[in-house]
Protein backbone atom coordinates (compact mmCIF):
# COMPACT_ATOMS: atom_id res chain seq x y z
CA UNK A 1 0.00 0.00 0.00
CA UNK A 2 1.03 3.67 -0.66
CA UNK A 3 1.92 5.59 1.94
CA UNK A 4 0.11 8.93 2.33
CA UNK A 5 1.10 12.33 3.98
CA UNK A 6 -0.93 13.42 6.28
CA UNK A 7 -1.24 16.90 3.77
CA UNK A 8 -2.86 14.27 1.23
CA UNK A 9 -5.20 12.86 3.90
CA UNK A 10 -6.35 16.40 4.89
CA UNK A 11 -7.17 17.53 1.49
CA UNK A 12 -8.57 14.60 0.28
CA UNK A 13 -10.80 14.79 2.66
CA UNK A 14 -11.90 18.59 2.86
CA UNK A 15 -12.14 18.26 -0.88
CA UNK A 16 -15.16 15.18 0.08
CA UNK A 17 -17.38 17.34 2.58
CA UNK A 18 -20.69 18.00 0.78
CA UNK A 19 -24.08 18.47 1.86
CA UNK A 20 -24.52 15.06 1.32
CA UNK A 21 -22.41 13.84 3.84
CA UNK A 22 -23.29 16.49 6.56
CA UNK A 23 -25.63 14.89 9.53
CA UNK A 24 -29.00 14.25 7.91
CA UNK A 25 -30.76 16.08 10.50
CA UNK A 26 -28.55 19.47 10.75
CA UNK A 27 -28.40 19.77 6.61
CA UNK A 28 -29.84 23.01 6.52
CA UNK A 29 -27.35 24.61 8.37
CA UNK A 30 -24.22 23.44 5.88
CA UNK A 31 -22.49 25.73 3.59
CA UNK A 32 -19.83 25.74 1.45
CA UNK A 33 -18.87 28.83 3.09
CA UNK A 34 -18.50 26.37 6.03
CA UNK A 35 -18.00 22.86 4.77
CA UNK A 36 -17.17 21.53 8.58
CA UNK A 37 -20.18 22.06 9.65
CA UNK A 38 -21.65 18.80 10.94
CA UNK A 39 -18.90 16.69 9.39
CA UNK A 40 -17.25 15.49 12.26
CA UNK A 41 -18.50 12.15 13.04
CA UNK A 42 -17.65 10.62 9.65
CA UNK A 43 -15.01 12.81 9.55
CA UNK A 44 -13.39 10.95 12.69
CA UNK A 45 -14.23 7.88 11.37
CA UNK A 46 -12.69 7.31 8.17
CA UNK A 47 -8.99 8.93 9.82
CA UNK A 48 -9.84 6.46 12.07
CA UNK A 49 -10.10 3.91 9.56
CA UNK A 50 -6.88 5.39 7.82
CA UNK A 51 -4.84 6.20 10.56
CA UNK A 52 -6.02 3.86 13.20
CA UNK A 53 -5.83 5.59 16.85
CA UNK A 54 -8.74 6.33 19.62
CA UNK A 55 -12.22 8.09 18.49
CA UNK A 56 -12.79 11.39 20.75
CA UNK A 57 -16.23 12.77 21.50
CA UNK A 58 -16.29 15.96 23.46
CA UNK A 59 -19.38 18.34 24.13
CA UNK A 60 -20.53 21.29 22.51
CA UNK A 61 -21.91 24.06 24.93
CA UNK A 62 -23.54 27.09 24.25
CA UNK A 63 -24.09 29.03 27.27
CA UNK A 64 -22.62 26.42 29.46
CA UNK A 65 -25.68 23.97 27.60
CA UNK A 66 -25.02 20.93 25.69
CA UNK A 67 -26.30 21.24 22.23
CA UNK A 68 -24.65 18.80 20.35
CA UNK A 69 -21.18 16.35 20.35
CA UNK A 70 -17.83 17.05 18.56
CA UNK A 71 -15.53 14.12 17.62
CA UNK A 72 -12.12 13.78 16.66
CA UNK A 73 -9.08 11.53 16.80
CA UNK A 74 -6.28 11.07 19.29
CA UNK A 75 -3.46 9.25 18.12
CA UNK A 76 -0.35 7.71 19.68
CA UNK A 77 1.51 9.71 22.30
CA UNK A 78 -1.46 12.01 22.59
CA UNK A 79 -1.57 13.67 19.19
CA UNK A 80 -4.61 14.64 18.14
CA UNK A 81 -6.18 15.21 14.93
CA UNK A 82 -9.25 17.44 14.51
CA UNK A 83 -10.25 18.30 10.88
CA UNK A 84 -13.76 19.88 11.45
CA UNK A 85 -13.24 22.27 14.52
CA UNK A 86 -13.21 25.24 12.60
CA UNK A 87 -17.13 24.45 12.13
CA UNK A 88 -17.86 26.23 15.50
CA UNK A 89 -18.36 29.88 16.06
CA UNK A 90 -17.19 32.04 19.34
CA UNK A 91 -20.49 31.15 21.27
CA UNK A 92 -19.81 27.22 20.78
CA UNK A 93 -17.42 25.83 23.28
CA UNK A 94 -15.97 22.34 23.13
CA UNK A 95 -14.92 20.55 26.33
CA UNK A 96 -12.46 18.15 26.48
CA UNK A 97 -13.00 14.83 24.65
CA UNK A 98 -13.41 11.25 26.40
CA UNK A 99 -12.55 8.17 24.20
CA UNK A 100 -15.56 5.88 22.75
CA UNK A 101 -14.79 2.83 21.36
CA UNK A 102 -15.78 2.54 17.61
CA UNK A 103 -19.32 1.11 17.06
CA UNK A 104 -19.50 -2.62 15.86
CA UNK A 105 -20.51 -2.20 11.88
CA UNK A 106 -23.39 -4.39 12.82
CA UNK A 107 -24.72 -1.98 15.08
CA UNK A 108 -23.99 1.04 13.40
CA UNK A 109 -27.06 2.81 11.45
CA UNK A 110 -26.73 6.31 12.28
CA UNK A 111 -25.25 8.06 9.32
CA UNK A 112 -23.91 4.93 7.63
CA UNK A 113 -24.69 6.24 4.33
CA UNK A 114 -23.14 9.69 4.91
CA UNK A 115 -19.61 7.47 6.74
CA UNK A 116 -19.49 5.57 3.44
CA UNK A 117 -19.94 8.41 0.67
CA UNK A 118 -17.33 10.43 2.83
CA UNK A 119 -15.05 7.27 2.70
CA UNK A 120 -15.45 6.46 -0.71
CA UNK A 121 -14.92 9.59 -2.02
CA UNK A 122 -11.66 9.92 0.18
CA UNK A 123 -10.14 6.75 -0.71
CA UNK A 124 -10.99 7.63 -4.35
CA UNK A 125 -8.93 10.75 -4.36
CA UNK A 126 -6.02 9.19 -1.79
CA UNK A 127 -6.04 6.71 -5.38
CA UNK A 128 -5.28 9.33 -7.64
CA UNK A 129 -2.47 10.93 -5.32
CA UNK A 130 -0.93 7.81 -5.59
CA UNK A 131 -1.29 7.30 -9.28
CA UNK A 132 0.13 10.77 -9.72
Amino acid sequence: MTPFLLTDIDRAVRSSWSEQTCTPEYRDRWTRENPARDQCGVTAMVLNDLLGGELVRGEVLVDGERVDYHWWNRLGMGIEIDLTREQFGPEEKITEGVVMPRPPESEWRRLRTEYELLRDEVMAKLARTAEA
